[in-house]
């Protein structure tokens, strides 16, 4: 497993290696602002300066309040092309009965070595805190700790805080935090790998605001975490706004599934999934039409 994880991280730094030519000495790997909006191009929200995709708090307040869950997220972004967005294998959940949503930050660790953790750190000063340090409210710090338990602990309770303070959101580490009950009174919600009693070691701070691999899933920077009880999943920017859309209508249309279903006059197949009878088929298109109105 270390070896395999050890090809993923080398394979990454060859690629950013390549994507980047002009990396200037004792500097994390990163993607200009220019750079950034051309992989992420196919989104027309407004911008962070650092390139990142804004999705509206608006929109990202619906995904919140709205009983929406992965299952309604996962077929719109497979049909759209983005087949590999889930990731839920054996996550730790901190806080689950919370809803994680926010415009990922992305943070990259490799195992270090000391030519690597000299070059790109010759001052001594970068950590955890250079990334924890650049977040905005609505962020949700997505960490590549590449499964690092024992000294891979991004947080304990007083960072955790910070980041809880500063984004209003939560983490996905795919490392480990310690000071565990402290961080959950707190309320914040995290996916976690596992907890260790050890502060933050043999591990290069080595990208902010990259591509990064958590689990199955290359992460963009920008994407729209979702996180519900068990898994996470990533949104691409330009696809969020339709699935809100596609699911207030959903919503609408099972509201008055069950209406019809409450008076007691009808077999499912009559109503579900699609009204066979043409006065009722107008009435449930007239009723989502009436709610997508009001909103």
């Amino acid at each position: 497993m270390k070896r395999i994880q050890m090809n993923r991280q080398s394979s990454t730094f060859l690629w950013l290696f390549l994507l980047v030519p002009q990396l200037t000495w004792a500097q994390l790997w990163k993607l200009t602002p220019e750079e950034l909006t051309k992989l992420t191009a196919k989104s027309t929200f407004e911008r962070f300066s650092d390139g990142r995709p804004k999705v509206p708090d608006a929109l990202l307040q619906k995904l919140r309040t709205m009983d929406i869950g992965i299952e309604d997220i996962i077929g719109p972004v497979r049909q759209a092309g983005f087949t590999s967005q889930y990731e839920g294998n054996s996550w730790k959940r901190l806080n689950p009965d919370k809803k994680l949503v926010g415009r990922a930050f992305t943070v990259q660790f490799m195992p270090s070595r000391p030519d690597l953790t000299e070059g790109l750190d010759v001052r001594g000063k970068l950590r955890n805190q250079t990334a924890i340090d650049m977040l905005q409210p609505g962020d949700v710090v997505v960490v590549d700790l590449f499964g690092k338990q024992q000294s891979g602990t991004f947080v304990g309770d007083k960072l955790a805080y910070y980041v809880w303070k500063t984004t209003g959101t939560g983490m996905i580490i795919d490392g480990a935090m310690f000071y565990l009950s402290n961080i959950e009174k707190t309320g914040m919600p995290a996916f976690y790998r596992g907890t260790h009693p050890s502060s933050l070691s043999g591990a290069t701070l080595t990208g902010i605001n990259i591509p990064v691999q958590i689990g199955d899933v290359t992460v963009m920077p920008g994407d729209v975490v979702f996180g519900d009880r068990d898994s996470v999943f990533f949104i691409p920017p330009h696809l969020v706004e339709q699935i809100v859309t596609n699911f207030e209508s959903t919503q609408a249309r099972f509201e008055w599934i069950k209406k019809k279903f409450d008076e007691g006059k009808y077999k499912s197949s009559d109503i579900y999934g699609r009204p066979r009878d043409p006065a009722l088929l107008k009435e449930m298109e007239e009723y989502i039409k009436a709610k997508q109105t009001k909103k």
